[in-house]
């Protein structure tokens, strides 16, 4: 399984973007079944679980993000997205996405650079 994600970029503090991560190669019925993750990684810190998506469509954010992302999926396309709004600096760094809760993750993608300057 290949992870791909897109949609990062420079925002100004207010603003809002889409990440999207596609899980390319997964088997349909193992990607409806998992738990799906983004994680953030910020300069110099340790990389972050920030939303969790589970097979029945629930989700759990951190609470710095509640309220700001939300965290979809789309079974159909085997993809995440994660809608940020209201993005602060504090949200700098880079984004990733994998499965999540079941020790079987799937190599790491190369991640969307979100940036948004103070």
């Amino acid at each position: 399984v290949q992870l791909v994600e897109s949609g990062g970029g420079l925002v100004q503090a207010g603003g809002s973007l889409r990440l999207s991560c596609r899980a390319s190669g997964a088997i349909l019925s193992v990607f409806n079944s998992v738990a799906m993750g983004w994680y953030r990684q910020a300069p110099g810190e340790q990389r972050e679980l920030v939303a969790q998506i589970f097979a029945d469509k629930s989700t759990k954010y951190i609470d710095s993000v509640k309220g700001r992302f939300i965290i979809i999926r789309d079974n159909s396309k085997r993809t995440v997205y994660l809608q940020m709004d209201n993005l602060q600096p504090e949200d700098t760094g880079v984004y990733y996405c994998n499965r999540e809760g079941d020790g079987q993750e799937w190599a790491w993608g190369q991640g969307a650079q979100v940036t948004v300057p103070s």
